[in-house]
Order: structure tokens, then C-alpha cells, then sequence
């Protein structure tokens, strides 16, 4: 358990996407409040291993404990890289640099935040999608993605997250759902927890999508009743591009992506701000910490 004064913070952000340069302009401009802030970074940051590379070792400088937890877009093999590892073995790659730089991935000991509003355990996950979130109408995998074809509104992944040695990405998020339960199982049933994750772990999130067939490659209904399975304090994600709290079921979801540039204009808060997680914002005016780190509700794009 890492003790945080009393002044520290819990912030989160995710799809940061630095390889374009609006955003890398951002990242660079992201401070922390306290030499005690945490920072969770939920994914999608890059696609190329040098830019996840400067992105998390910029950030680990700078706050007392950078938690990671990968989105897609980190596990392509994409052309412009010139790492071609795929599948376990570029996210197995991932974790290594992430552990050289100090900071926190999926496959560590989970940390406690001792800060305020804690103890609470801070759980990343790499769990994927298994395509159960299915089009209305659709039965099957198959339905689901032909439909998708029709439409237009495939996910790149199709072509550039490869499950090696897996026989299929649905194969390897089984195995790291079961996995992952196991872990999450073994914490203290009187500590809460933060869940950090890249898509939702319940489908809700994904009820406002412009193009709701996308929510195929947005997590699985394997992982729906982990809220209330664990004792969870606050789920948080990004995937989706929209920035927004939501409550579901007595527990606090929280989508906290950045996205990207041409997304920024319709928002109501101006995009690269931190999401506080703990302590709540409600305690923290109690408290005389000034809130709105990075608030951003009610945000409705995709």
C-alpha cells in the first residue's frame, strides 16, 4: 500500500493517439496537480512501439505511478512501425518496455491507492471482445459482421490485431477474461476497486453510438456482471470517444478518451483534461481540493 499524504490524486485519461500531432501537442502539455497523482491510462495511446514508448516515459517522469492497461490500437501490427511482433508476442513486448519504465501494466501485482477516498485496489485489464455484442437482429459472429460490411463501419482490427498464437481474437479474449477473474477474485472482499479496462465491461456505454454496430468490437457480455461480482468502486474506459460519467446499476462508469481532433468541437470541455477518479469530486469539495481536473460529462459523439 503506497501512502499519497492526503494530497495525492487518482486521474485517468485513455486513446490518447499521439501519432497525430494535435495530440502529441497535448500529451506533452499534461502535468500532474501534486508530486503524489497517480495516472491511468486506459489504452490506445499508439500504434507504433517508439510512440507508446515516448507517450508512457514522458508520463511516468511526471506522476508518482503511471497505470497501463492496452487498447487495440497498441496491439496492430501496423506498417508504419517497425516492430512486426504479433499478438501475444507484441503485447508481451509491451509489458516489458512498460516494466523497464516503472510503470504498472495488466500482468503486475495490482497496486493500492492509499489516498484519499482509499484503500482501494487499481486493477488494469487486457480482456478484448469476443463479437457477443451483437447488432440487433444478429445471432451469430457472422451475421454481425456481414452486417457491419453492408454498412460500411468495420473496425481496422480485422486487418491489423492479429490473436497469434490464438485461432481467433475471441480464443484469446476468453483466455484473458478467465484469467484476468481469477486475479480479481483474490483481492480482499472489504477493499474496493478501480477497474481500468479499454472497452466497457458492460454493454450499456455503447447504447449511444452513432453507428451501433461498432459495439462488436467494443468488449463482452462475459464480463457484464463484474461490477457487481467485485467490489467495485469506479470502472474506467475509453474505446468509445465519447467522455462522459454514467452510473449503471449503483456503480460509476467512466469514459475518459482524449479521441481525436475533428471529435473535439461539439464537446463541452476542452479535450486533453484529466478525469479524477478518487477521490470523488462531490468528497473533495468537502475536503477544500479544488474539483474539475478533467470533468467532462455528457458528451455524445462517436
Amino acid at each position: 500500500m503506497e501512502s499519497t499524504d492526503g494530497r495525492g490524486r487518482l486521474l485517468a485519461i485513455s486513446d490518447l493517439h499521439v501519432g497525430y500531432a494535435e495530440n502529441r501537442a497535448l500529451v506533452e502539455k499534461i502535468r500532474p496537480t501534486s508530486d503524489e497523482d497517480w495516472l491511468l491510462v486506459a489504452g490506445d495511446v499508439a500504434e507504433t512501439v517508439a510512440d507508446i514508448r515516448w507517450t508512457l516515459e514522458l508520463l511516468a517522469g511526471r506522476f508518482r505511478k503511471v497505470i497501463w492497461a492496452p487498447g487495440n490500437h497498441e496491439l496492430w501490427t501496423h506498417q508504419r512501425d517497425t516492430i512486426t511482433l504479433r499478438g501475444v508476442e507484441r503485447y508481451d513486448h509491451l509489458v516489458a518496455m512498460c516494466r523497464e519504465m516503472g510503470v504498472i501494466t495488466p500482468e503486475d501485482p495490482y497496486p493500492v491507492w492509499a489516498g484519499p477516498d482509499g484503500p482501494a485496489a487499481i486493477a488494469p485489464l487486457f480482456l478484448l471482445y469476443d463479437y457477443s455484442f451483437l447488432p440487433d437482429g444478429c445471432t451469430t459472429k457472422e451475421e454481425g459482421l456481414a452486417y457491419a460490411h453492408g454498412t460500411g463501419v468495420v473496425c481496422s482490427d480485422e486487418y491489423l490485431l492479429h490473436p497469434d498464437p490464438y485461432p481467433s481474437r475471441e480464443a484469446w479474449c476468453r483466455a484473458r477474461v478467465a484469467a484476468t477473474q481469477r486475479r480479481l477474485a483474490e483481492i480482499p472482499g472489504d477493499l474496493p476497486v478501480v477497474l481500468v479496462n479499454h472497452y466497457p465491461l458492460d454493454r450499456h456505454p455503447t447504447r449511444i453510438l452513432r453507428y451501433p454496430e461498432f459495439a462488436m468490437w467494443c468488449g463482452t457480455r462475459l464480463t457484464a456482471d463484474w461490477h457487481r461480482r467485485f467490489r467495485v468502486a469506479c470502472m474506467v474506459y475509453g474505446h468509445l470517444h465519447i467522455p462522459r460519467t454514467t452510473h449503471h446499476e449503483g456503480v460509476r462508469f467512466e469514459e475518459v478518451s482524449l479521441g481525436y481532433p475533428r471529435e473535439w468541437g461539439p464537446r463541452a470541455q476542452p479535450p486533453g483534461r484529466l478525469r479524477q477518479i478518487l477521490p470523488r469530486e462531490d468528497q473533495a469539495r468537502v475536503r477544500g481540493v479544488a474539483p474539475g481536473v478533467g470533468h467532462g460529462r455528457g458528451d455524445a459523439g462517436q
